[in-house]
C-alpha cells in the first residue's frame, strides 16, 4: 500500500493511493487517494471519500515527533569525508522542524556558504517500540520513504557536531509517500541534480542495515508512531545553489523532487 498526506478542497488527509479500474476490471489512467480515517497506522480504515491524486496536493507523508538520522553508513562516503569506520551506528537528530514535503522549496540560509544534498532511504515506525530485537524489527514498520537530509556542510565542519547543519528549517525533505511492501535490504538509490546523476548506489551497501539500526536505536529511546530513521547517505554528496532541483530516487518507492531557493 502507499500511504499519503494530502491537501484537498476540504483539508488536509491520510489516503491510500490507488489505481482506479473500469467496471469491466480494466486499469484506468491516473491514481485515486481513498481517505483514510484519522491515522494510517495499525488497520487504517476509509471514510468512502476518494479523489484523483492530479486534484490533490503531495504533503510530507508523516509528521514524526523526531527523525533520528545515522551518519557514515555507506564506506563510500566514509572514504569521501574521511575520517573511520564507525563500529556501530552514529546517531544524530533532526528537529521535526527540518520536515518538508516533494515540491516545496528548500531554503538555503545566509549563515552557510555550502549546503548539500543527501539522498537517503527513510524508514517511517509504525507503533511505540523500545528493546526492539532485530528479528522483529520489520514488524515495527510502517513503511518507506525517500530523505533528503540536507547539511549546511561549512558550519558541520566548524562546529564540531551537527545540530546547527542539520537542524535549519526545510533541512529535511520526505516523499511522495510511504510505501508498506517493499523489502528495504536491496534498492536502488540515486540523487539528481538538474537532471544530471551524482549519486548512485543500494542499500545492500548500507554498513548498519535497517533491522539493526531499528534495534540499535531502540535501545537509546522509545520510538513513536510516525518517526523516521534516515539511513544514511552513499558516496556523491555535494553542494546545490539557489535555482536548482534536487530529486532523490528510491527503487519501489518514488521520486522526491524539491527546488532550491535562497532563504
Amino acid at each position: 500500500m502507499r500511504l499519503a498526506r494530502i491537501a484537498h478542497a476540504d483539508g488536509v488527509s491520510f489516503a491510500a493511493l490507488q489505481s482506479p479500474t473500469t467496471a469491466g476490471g480494466e486499469p484506468e489512467a491516473g491514481d485515486v487517494c481513498a481517505e483514510i480515517a484519522e491515522h494510517p497506522f495499525g488497520d487504517p480504515t476509509f471514510t468512502g471519500r476518494t479523489w484523483p491524486l492530479a486534484d490533490v496536493r503531495l504533503l510530507a507523508p508523516i509528521l514524526p515527533t523526531k527523525v533520528v538520522c545515522i551518519g557514515k553508513n555507506y564506506a563510500d562516503h566514509v572514504s569521501e569525508m574521511g575520517g573511520e569506520t564507525p563500529p556501530a551506528p552514529l546517531i544524530f537528530m533532526k528537529p521535526s522542524t527540518t520536515v518538508i514535503g516533494p515540491g516545496l522549496p528548500i531554503q538555503m540560509p545566509p549563515d552557510s556558504q555550502r549546503v548539500d544534498y543527501e539522498g537517503e532511504l527513510a524508514v517511517v515506525i509504525g507503533m511505540p517500540c523500545r528493546d526492539v530485537p532485530e528479528a522483529r524489527a520489520r514488524d515495527v514498520v510502517l513503511g518507506y520513504t525517500v530523505a533528503n537530509d540536507v547539511t549546511a556542510r561549512d558550519l558541520q565542519q566548524a562546529d564540531g557536531q551537527w545540530t546547527r547543519a542539520k537542524g535549519y528549517d526545510s533541512f529535511c525533505p520526505l516523499g511522495p509517500w510511504i510505501e508498506t511492501t517493499i523489502d528495504p535490504g536491496d534498492l536502488a538509490i540515486r540523487t539528481e541534480l538538474d537532471g544530471e546523476v551524482r549519486q548512485e548506489s543500494r542499500t545492500h551497501l548500507l554498513l548498519h542495515p535497517v533491522e539493526e539500526l531499528i534495534a540499535y536505536i531502540s535501545r537509546v529511546m522509545t520510538l513513536l508512531p510516525g518517526d523516521v530513521i534516515l539511513t544514511g547517505t552513499p558516496a556523491g554528496v555535494g553542494p546545490m545553489s539557489a535555482g536548482q532541483q534536487v530529486s532523490v530516487t528510491v527503487e519501489g518507492i518514488g521520486t522526491l523532487t524539491n527546488p532550491v531557493q535562497a532563504r
